[in-house]
């Protein structure tokens, strides 16, 4: 336990000093976060040597996904000016590839467990997750994910994520996991859609993957729907039916509002022999890939927010989430176990009644054993009592162990066997420990001081977004007075 304490200590100092020369203000971030790991702890949310501020990603980050046909690679490419990516008409890579900058000159490929076993990467430990839905393939991580570094300026201080394509029908439960995962910790998702399949019929479960389980999302803004290869329309002049089709799939899966940034790549376009409708398509797609880049440029200062706004939700769920379902958890114990109690009692004086009756050991009301005339000692008599009083105790916490377990299976029926569950149960048995009582008010570890460190993060989180805004705007309109 000291030891990860250590551990934990180091790895969030490094980040500190990495933020330090990036961005001063999120390092208040990180010690905000490292201020509500002391509510984790206390609560049992948190094991010893973890952090809320290693469940996020620092870098900015990008992810890309899309069907495998897609031209995502391409774009990658096109993007970094150099070809760190395989490219073709069919599945070239069937990893996650998490691409970073490098001042080598030449890029390199990393096996998986360089990201697996790195807290700066956003793949951090997630051998774990894979392994919680896929038993066994959380071993064969290399097969999931590769590091790739590349040399181009427009990469540093940011990092983007390649995903497998998505092709429809028998998505392995471990990439889902993986998917969900870069989609939460990115700053900017772009979801690209091949032009050249514009009857996207039998792509319903990608789509479903893709956009359905994503417009409900608080953070849908960092969503850019592409369809890329446009050029491949120019010989029928046909962008606006291409566009209609997918627009159809999409609202078919619920995502009526948006657009599509229509966009291809100019270094493997299709010739437009019309010099008139070449000019329309490339004033479209430079406009468009302008928009793109620029969303892609501003990554940092998206990463900002969106790190403030994870403080924010992590602290809001620990307290309107996390705690009232360990309530539930406690106060559903609490039921069982005296429920528990009164059937054990029942039973175990049902028997001794019973079988001292048919043992003639009561005269009327009074139970008179004929053993008991033989021990006239008081020491007996008060070492009987204090066995009859463990035993009661001992029934007590056999109940106890036994209503715990009920709530364990609830807690997988109601929540499933992902680590939140596990999370949750972790918590639950600290507030089962033989020593608490069951009519404790609050779970352990919550109370005056843990509520007022909850407070004190959400009024940091509200400071630190003012600050930000403060400067990117000046709603009131005055001139900054200038430094001396």
């Amino acid at each position: 336990m000291w030891f990860s304490s250590n551990k934990l200590s180091a790895r969030l100092k490094e980040l500190e000093q990495h933020l330090r020369n990036e961005n001063p203000l999120l390092v208040s971030v990180v010690r905000s976060f490292h201020k509500l790991d002391k509510v984790g702890y206390a609560t049992g949310l948190l094991d010893q040597g973890e952090s809320y501020a290693n469940q996020i990603s620092w870098w900015p980050l990008i992810s890309i996904l899309g069907t495998f046909s897609a031209g995502k690679s391409t774009f990658i490419n096109y993007y970094v000016g150099k070809k760190i990516q395989e490219t073709g008409n069919q599945a070239v890579d069937d990893k996650f590839t998490v691409i970073c900058f490098s001042e080598e000159g030449e890029s390199r490929v990393l096996p998986g467990i360089a990201l697996d076993s790195d807290p700066r990467f956003p793949f951090y430990q997630i051998s774990n997750n894979i392994e919680a839905v896929s038993p066994g393939e959380g071993q064969k991580i290399d097969s999931y994910l590769q590091l790739k570094t590349c040399p181009s300026e427009i990469m540093r201080g940011k990092i983007l994520i390649d995903s497998p394509g998505f092709d429809a029908d028998d998505q392995r439960q471990a990439i889902l996991r993986s998917t969900e995962h870069i989609i939460n910790l990115s700053d900017l998702v772009l979801v690209f859609f091949d032009a050249r399949h514009p009857e996207p019929g039998a792509m319903r479960e990608t789509l479903k993957h893709l956009v359905s389980e994503t417009i409900e999302r608080q953070d849908s803004s960092k969503f850019l729907f592409i369809l890329n290869q446009m050029d491949t329309s120019a010989r029928e002049d046909n962008p606006e039916e291409v566009v209609a089709s997918w627009q159809r799939a999409l609202a078919q899966e619920g995502l009526t509002a948006g657009k599509f940034y229509m966009i291809f790549n100019p270094d493997v376009a299709v010739p437009i022999e019309n010099d008139e409708l070449r000019k329309r398509y490339e004033e479209k797609r430079d406009k468009d890939l302008g928009a793109i880049k620029e969303r892609m440029a501003n990554v940092s200062v998206e990463r900002s927010y969106r790190i403030i706004s994870l403080l924010d939700k992590t602290v809001k769920e620990l307290e309107q989430d996390w705690m009232p379902r360990l309530r539930e958890c406690v106060k559903r114990w609490r039921t069982r176990v005296l429920w528990v109690d009164i059937l054990v009692y029942s039973l175990f004086l049902s028997l001794f009644i019973g079988g001292t009756v048919s043992l003639d050991y009561w005269n009327d009301f009074s139970f008179e054993p004929p053993w008991l005339v033989n021990i006239q000692d008081v020491r007996w008599k008060y070492l009987m009592i204090a066995a009859g009083a463990l035993l009661v105790v001992y029934l007590h916490h056999m109940s106890r162990r036994i209503a715990a377990n009920m709530v364990i299976r609830w807690i997988g029926k109601q929540f499933g066997s992902d680590e939140g569950s596990g999370r949750l149960i972790k918590a639950f048995l600290k507030n089962t420990r033989p020593w608490r009582s069951i009519f404790a008010a609050d779970p352990v570890g919550w109370g005056r001081r843990t509520s007022k460190i909850t407070k004190e993060v959400i009024d940091e989180a509200d400071k630190f977004v003012q600050v930000l805004n403060d400067q990117f705007t000046n709603p009131s309109g005055d001139s900054k007075k200038s430094e001396p």
